[in-house]
């Protein structure tokens, strides 16, 4: 294990009836707040009309940015910094799923920095201040809420691009389940996947010693594994909901890397097959992450062999680690397709005339991954095995 410092200074507040909250926490950092959200499912569902009325009983000053985009454009943050400057904004309230929360992160750095905020994404700059975030989480897939992360697309120059800084935690998040029953089907599954896949990542790692954290990971994806199947045939029910949306947050707040770099490539190779064909971020991911598992096999069979026996139950008994592993490979496929995710590129209408743009676009800084080193060639080969 390596040496490590864990901070996370998120205020998680969770369960049933808990939007209450935003009466206390909201008056502690002013009165003017900048409310951002998606595409209106928080209008249909009644949940703005519910954050409005607690709004208005403490006094505060709302100005709203609307319209927030699946995959969140630089073009909007740029709007909700505009907003933020113009209207003296204090607290910023973003109410919606991962995307919602990246964009409003971005937007918290951007109005305290006197330049560009996609200056950050490029690794240009560093961000040293921003203006203080809150959360309502609708969605349970990213784990923005608790993290701080952000995932923001230029559509300009068809860039999708990761970053992050101590200053985009959100200051207090609030997670009741029941906020995530009127997410359809197809968005629970890429919400499951995309959990998931968090926790894959930091599975895939080379740090000696980690028997904790792998365990942990292992107890995370089991869980997701048993409750996903019910989940989708049953989609407002509570105790479901209530398990997946904790797993979300779990997955990606900074408990399971403790003392160890987990891969993360995967994540750059799908965000590049986003930014040019704007898919949704989860389904990539089912897509890419047995290819890219089936690419770094020999690097450490003995990982794989693990999550296969661990995880997937498969019954080592005659067969070598690397039987072993490619069963488990295939279970974790066959899972993901089993509730509705995409297996293949070509579900996406995706043939191979962009690869090499998109291979371009994941090597923008380089050789990447920390459980092995990805360079182009490799990076190619895992999309045309993904076809």
């Amino acid at each position: 294990m390596r040496s490590f410092q864990f901070y996370n200074p998120t205020r998680l507040i969770f369960g049933k009836g808990q939007l209450e909250a935003l009466k206390t926490e909201v008056p502690k950092y002013g009165k003017r707040v900048l409310l951002v959200y998606g595409g209106g499912s928080i209008k249909r569902s009644g949940l703005y009309d519910q954050v409005l009325g607690l709004l208005k009983e403490i006094g505060a000053e709302v100005t709203e940015l609307a319209g927030v985009e699946p995959n969140p454009r630089l073009s909007t943050v740029h709007q909700g910094v505009d907003l933020c400057r113009t209207n003296d904004i204090e607290l910023i309230l973003a109410v919606g799923g991962g995307s919602v929360l990246d964009c409003a992160k971005a937007i918290a750095v951007g109005a305290k920095y006197d330049g560009d905020m996609w200056d950050f994404a490029q690794r240009k700059a560093v961000a040293q201040d921003a203006l203080p975030l809150g959360t309502v989480l609708t969605m349970a897939a990213t784990g923005s809420e608790m993290n701080s992360g952000s995932v923001i697309t230029n559509q300009d120059t068809q860039e999708k691009l990761g970053w992050g800084s101590a200053y985009s935690f959100p200051a207090f998040s609030i997670l009741d389940p029941v906020n995530t029953y009127t997410v359809p089907k197809d968005q629970t599954v890429y919400g499951m996947v995309d959990m998931m896949t968090h926790v894959l990542e930091h599975y895939f790692h080379l740090d000696p010693n980690t028997p904790v954290q792998l365990g942990f990971c292992e107890t995370i994806l089991r869980t997701v594994m048993e409750a996903a199947p019910r989940l989708v045939q049953d989609l407002e029910n509570y105790e479901l909901r209530e398990t997946i949306l904790y797993c979300g947050t779990m997955a990606l707040n900074g408990v399971l890397n403790m003392g160890l770099a987990g891969d993360w490539a995967t994540h750059n190779i799908e965000h590049a097959v986003s930014a040019v064909y704007d898919i949704p971020h989860g389904g990539g991911l089912a897509i890419l992450f047995p290819h890219w598992m089936r690419h770094n096999l020999d690097v450490k069979v003995e990982r794989f062999k693990r999550l296969a026996v661990h995880v997937f139950d498969v019954n080592p008994e005659g067969k070598s680690d690397r039987q072993i592993a490619e069963e488990g490979i295939d279970a974790l496929s066959q899972f993901w397709t089993s509730i509705g995710a995409p297996n293949r590129l070509a579900d996406y209408d995706i043939d191979d005339s962009q690869i090499e743009v998109m291979a371009d676009k994941a090597m923008l800084f380089g050789p990447f991954g920390n459980f092995k080193k990805l360079q182009r060639e490799d990076v190619v080969s895992i999309y045309k095995a993904s076809l």
